[in-house]
């Protein structure tokens, strides 16, 4: 029976990966006859049969057969055309994560002989390879911090529901892929996957409703339950593991470098629906996982834990303990053997979590429970053989110290106009100053660094301000009450969007002094329980950035509240809005060199930075591998504290399968360790090097934000281009977030966010933020022979400069002009968008030449060929799906009222489609 599309060449069946998504081709194919019939079928394998001959020829004649085709689909079939190619999608990209977990595991049966690059294992040897002594270890993983912090960045097309579905399916190849399996047992799998698949189809794939903030913080804890609470801590013990059978004469305790973090409930730029209350309900939602999750630990433990006082020696400290806590216990909740101590202990210790928050028997923060679980193993220490560890209970230490009460912390981000709004109001109310805002940069850090040494308090009324004013005071009245209830790691930074200068940053300290976070005493000393960091976003802003925070570190009274914060200063650096406003190569250079030059200033004041990169997971915002994005770093800068977002369809790629949660986090842990090492030890020599490729770079820098700017905000007409020839005014109906598409609701290009702008351009095959006018920047600087063989060396040598080529030709391989120009025909004025796309076209071409020139390869990608298989075998698949796009939005955008439902649906449908497609969307 012929089955929908298959990106297999019958000579690689053998292949394990093109093996399965053969077979799930086919039980796909199955399932379309049976829910609708052979003509869909039928009808699915013509385009794809088409769509194949168009991209092996130029003949017109595909082209016309494929364009009258898709134009003579009527409903309901052409919905259900789309759906199956949507569905084929997220079938082949479970059998490529299903073939990442085949990969590690051939890797971990090679033992000893054969090590996996990035592993934990490759990352101990190569050490040891190198001669690194084990201090220098120890001292680079005592100063090495990564925070991943979770976001509701609205580019998950897929619902959960899906999601879950992806997951069991997962689950049944993996179990397939076991050598010994019985005939019948094998029978049984195929049938679970192909009710599975059936499940899959029969599933409503769209959102009929915006998620709320709830929903999102349920999605994001979702990670958290069902992967990340067990694979962090299980990160930290294998290289514990990894560095004793290297170095097996020393004793090694890694601290917790790795953590997560979320934004979910507490970034509130942009989005009205993210109040206090809702903050406060996240954070208790929060413990509330915690605590269930060490509630089953503890049940494992107790069962595991059987040692009678009658047979060992138990710790006189953990004996009183149990006599004087049992009075908590109900009868029915005791343990009824008294010499099962342990047992005993936990069934107490159980009762304290489940009264955590509730009343003063139960634990009053996560510290009393780490206690506890130390005096276990105390304990246990008297009757264990020597240097015998208890696996367990060590892991679930680790899960305390890792996690808290708390879970993860929660960072709280508002827009720097805001601040200003409510500081300006507060001021006024008590005559200081008439018009804040109207004051110079100078005025305002002048009136706000008086106002930061004074113990007195300028507001004594909440309810005299304006609602908006009483809602950001209420804010930082619930960060001080949540530090009391949850614990001071709750909430430990308050993030300020749109950073422009340093009275920015002195307005959100005035707000916490006001609510007691930020305390002055009379003899001038502060105490301070909020990190304030500055997020740089613009081109502007990333110049500027080391004269705003030089300008911080030289008051006084701010080197105060950096020691009370460890002298530790967060700076985050936004990837997508200096892409927006610059282009991508412009806004990557700026970032890099922004930590360069912060770097250098704070060491001079001995401030510690940690830089928190706000990548997004498409390429058009700073995304990648997590380990490509840590490379790409200024290595002075490894040594630094490293927080980066994880957000919307990364979160289920990475963290949804814990094999692949595992892969994940022990590349990002290999690659740091390694970096850090290579630094400190003065292995790495780029450092040196890359300030003679500095100049190069500014220039090529500078001619690319010309070409940038040239097209983007010189060309009267690219908005209307951009909206008209994109499926951005169809993006907002998709109910992916719970955000607005912009900030202010209007439709000023300034205004509208840059996961938008990126989604709608890959929507659309253009690709522009991940690609455009880098390749005039270096096509000029490469005119000389002299200058190519630099720029040959440059991308040898240098890890920014590898990892930029290489993200601008993965950009150029999922890009596809043939596709793009059907999104032309929707654009009203045809001259105009003749014209645009015409401009895009030489641009690309352009950029592909020099960027094979400088990487010496005959194609794109040709030096990662997994990758470059994957996308050229599904972009001809991707294609059926964007005709399919452009036929129906052009409908749509001529469409009654009455009609514009169903349109609207499916249009919606080739977007969910597209972007499984492409993996990657915003």
């Amino acid at each position: 029976m012929t089955t929908i599309p298959q990106i297999i060449k019958e000579e690689d069946n053998s292949s394990p990966l093109r093996r399965d998504v053969k077979m799930l081709g086919n039980l796909l194919g199955q399932v379309l006859v049976q829910q609708g019939g052979q003509p869909l079928l039928d009808t699915v394998e013509k385009i794809r049969e088409t769509t194949k001959s168009l991209r092996s020829t130029s003949e017109k004649t595909f082209y016309n057969e494929l364009k009258n085709e898709i134009a003579h689909l009527k409903q309901p079939m052409r919905q259900q055309v789309i759906r199956a190619f949507a569905v084929y999608f997220h079938l082949v990209n479970i059998a490529e994560q299903n073939h990442r977990i085949r990969r590690r595991r051939q890797y971990q049966l090679e033992g000893d002989s054969v090590q996996q690059p990035g592993s934990l294992e490759y990352a101990a040897a190569s050490l040891k390879e190198k001669n690194i002594s084990p201090e220098l270890i120890r001292n680079i993983l005592e100063n090495l911090s990564m925070e991943l912090i979770i976001t509701a960045h609205p580019t998950e097309a897929t619902r959960r529901s899906v999601l879950e579905i992806h997951k069991r399916i997962a689950l049944v190849l993996d179990k397939l892929d076991q050598q010994v399996l019985s005939d019948r047992e094998r029978n049984e799998l195929n049938s679970e996957l192909f009710n599975e698949v059936t499940v899959l189809w029969q599933t409503e794939e769209l959102r009929d409703r915006k998620p709320t903030v709830m929903d999102e913080v349920a999605n994001g804890l979702y990670y958290f339950d069902e992967t990340l609470f067990e694979v962090l801590p299980k990160i930290h013990e294998d290289l514990e593991d990894c560095l004793k059978e290297n170095y097996p004469s020393e004793e090694w305790n890694v601290p917790n470098f790795l953590r997560f973090g979320s934004w979910i409930g507490g970034d509130r730029d942009g989005n009205p629906n993210v109040t206090a209350e809702v903050t406060w309900n996240t954070l208790d939602k929060h413990r509330t996982l915690a605590i269930k999750k060490y509630e089953q630990s503890l049940l494992k433990l107790k069962r595991q834990l059987s040692q009678s006082s009658k047979q060992v020696k138990m710790d006189d400290e953990l004996l009183a303990s149990v006599e004087q806590e049992s009075h908590i216990l109900e009868e029915d909740e005791k343990w009824a053997l008294e010499y099962e101590v342990y047992r005993r202990k936990i069934s107490i210790m159980i009762k304290k979590l489940k009264l955590a928050g509730k009343n003063e028997a139960g634990y009053q923060s996560s510290d009393q429970f780490l206690d506890d679980l130390h005096l276990i193993k105390k304990s246990l220490e008297l009757h264990y053989p020597e240097g015998f560890k208890q696996k367990n209970l060590d892991h679930l230490i680790r899960q305390a110290e890792l996690f808290g009460f708390h879970l993860a912390s929660l960072d709280i981000r508002n827009h720097s106009g805001e601040h200003e709004a409510a500081v300006s109001e507060i001021l006024s109310a008590v005559n200081l100053t008439d018009d804040y805002r109207s004051l110079s940069e100078d005025e305002k850090s002048a009136l706000l660094e008086k106002v930061l040494q004074d113990p007195r308090p300028l507001i004594t009324n909440i309810e005299n301000y304006s609602k908006e004013t009483q809602e950001m005071i209420g804010v930082f009245q619930m960060i001080k009450k949540a530090h009391q209830e949850f614990g001071e790691r709750s909430i430990q930074v308050y993030l300020i969007s749109m950073t422009e200068s340093a009275s920015d940053i002195l307005e959100v300290l005035v707000l916490a002094k006001e609510t007691g976070i930020y305390r002055v005493y009379k003899d001038g000393s502060i105490e301070s329980k909020i990190s304030v960091a500055p997020l740089l976003e613009t081109i502007d802003d990333l110049t500027a950035g080391p004269k705003i925070m030089e300008k911080l570190f030289k008051m006084e009274f701010y080197q105060k509240q950096l020691s009370q914060v460890n002298r530790v200063q967060e700076i985050m650096l936004g990837y997508s809005d200096g892409s927006k406003d610059g282009g991508t190569l412009t806004a990557n250079w700026k970032l890099y060199h922004a930590q360069q030059e912060i770097h250098a200033m704070a060491k001079k004041y001995d401030v510690r930075l940690k830089f928190f990169h706000g990548r997004g997971g498409s390429l058009g915002r700073g995304g990648g591998p997590l380990h490509r994005s840590i490379l790409s770093q200024p290595p002075e800068t490894l040594g630094d504290g490293f927080k980066i977002t994880e957000q919307g369809e990364i979160l289920s790629s990475r963290y949804l399968l814990y094999d692949i949660a595992y892969r994940s986090l022990e590349q990002a842990a290999s690659t740091l360790l390694t970096s850090a090492a290579s630094v400190a030890s003065g292995e790495d020599q780029t450092i040196a090097e890359s300030k003679d490729w500095e100049n190069v770079m500014d220039g090529i820098s500078a001619d690319s934000l010309r070409k940038y700017q040239q097209l983007v905000f010189g060309d009267k007409d690219f908005l209307t281009y951009f909206n008209q020839a994109t499926p951005l005014p169809e993006l907002g109906s998709l109910n992916i977030g719970s955000r607005p598409m912009s900030r202010k609701g209007s439709a000023k290009f300034e205004d509208l966010r840059a996961i938008p702008w990126v989604f709608a351009w890959t929507q659309s095959r253009q690709l522009i933020p991940a690609w455009y006018a880098a390749g005039t920047g270096l096509a000029d600087y490469a005119k000389d022979e002299d200058n190519l063989a630099l720029l040959q060396e440059m991308y040898e040598k240098w890890s920014f400069f590898h990892s930029t080529i290489d993200n601008l030709q993965m950009a150029l391989m999922k890009a596809d002009l043939t596709a793009a120009r059907e999104y032309t025909a929707i654009v009203e004025d045809q001259d105009m968008a003749n014209r645009i796309f015409s401009d895009i076209e030489q641009e690309y071409n352009k950029t592909k030449k020099i960027i094979l020139s400088i990487t010496k390869m005959e194609n794109l990608m040709d030096n990662i060929p997994n990758i470059k298989d994957s996308i050229r075998l599904r972009n001809p698949y991707v294609d059926p799906l964007s005709f399919l796009q452009v036929e129906v939005i052009s409908k749509l955008r001529k469409a009654e009222e009455s009609d514009k439902e169903d349109l609207l649906r499916e249009v919606l449908l080739t977007i969910n489609g597209i972007a499984a497609g492409l993996r990657n969307t915003g």
